[in-house]
């Protein structure tokens, strides 16, 4: 079994527990593969991030930040989340249960050959250009290069070929469940259950905004952007730069992230939002 560890970067503890658990799990029936970063920290050979797919397993250990960028590389690999002491939206395992709780999934997979997860959704966006970001796990969002007064740019919105809004803003995002807590939030959109079947279509700071609107996960977004001299699209924090005009297209990815581990209690997590 090959098991891949991604731990926060900068952050001690983080990599003091990767380190354990390398040395607590790896035997003659599992190898351990810690990130780059990490690995370089504990002195050890380590691999990219992107090829943590290679694994069997991928654990993350930090905040929601770390298991995001754990999950751009992680494929459909079940990921399992440990924080550091706050309980995430993505992070169940608390630290001191990390060695146990991750002994006790690895167990299991050497016994039946499966690792229990549950699958959650993750978006594409692509262009005209031919070019596409990796697929979010939180969010899609497509904004001009800067924020503010006279910047932005102008869109227009399609969900199944039916316009539902045009006009000026610094941009719009469409995000999962899982990410209705983060950017959604922040822009005034509502948080969903991340057990509700859905995705957040939300505007920016729109010249005439419509409200968020939740739709079933099958419906393909269309954006077309003009009037801005270029603009970003944005795949959980990472960037592609695109010149105006431009359409993007927004979809469910083939492929959703897998989670293993115990599921976060969503309503005890949204007490890390006050």
């Amino acid at each position: 079994m090959n098991v891949g560890i991604v731990a926060q970067r900068g952050n001690e503890r983080a990599a003091t527990l990767a380190g354990r658990l390398r040395e607590t799990l790896r035997d003659d029936s599992v190898a351990i593969y810690l990130d780059a970063a990490t690995a370089e920290r504990l002195g050890v050979d380590g691999v990219d991030v992107s090829r943590m797919a290679e694994n069997d397993l991928v654990v993350s250990i930090g905040g929601d930040g770390t298991f995001l960028f754990s999950a751009s590389g992680a494929g459909g690999t079940p990921i399992l989340g440990v924080n550091l002491g706050e309980v995430g939206f993505l992070n169940a395992v608390a630290p001191e249960d990390a060695v146990a709780e991750v002994g006790a999934v690895v167990a299991e997979y050497l016994e039946t050959g499966e690792i229990p997860s549950w699958e959650v959704p993750r978006l594409r966006a692509t262009g005209e250009g031919d070019w596409s970001v990796h697929p979010a796990l939180n969010e899609i969002v497509i904004q001009g290069a800067q924020r503010g007064h006279g910047q932005g740019l102008d869109y227009e919105v399609h969900v199944d070929d039916v316009e539902y809004n045009s006009g000026h803003a610094d941009g719009l995002l469409v995000s999962t469940p899982t990410g209705s807590t983060a950017y959604n939030l922040s822009e005034g959109g509502p948080l969903v259950h991340p057990g509700v079947n859905g995705l957040i279509l939300t505007e920016m700071c729109a010249s005439h905004p419509m409200p968020p609107l939740v739709f079933e996960p099958d419906h393909q977004v269309v954006v077309e952007v003009s009037n801005a001299d270029a603009a970003v699209v944005g795949s959980d924090g990472t960037q592609v730069r695109i010149e105006p005009p431009e359409t993007i297209t927004i979809s469910l990815a083939s492929e959703p992230a897998r989670i293993a581990g115990p599921s976060p209690n969503f309503f005890e997590a949204l007490g890390k939002l006050d």
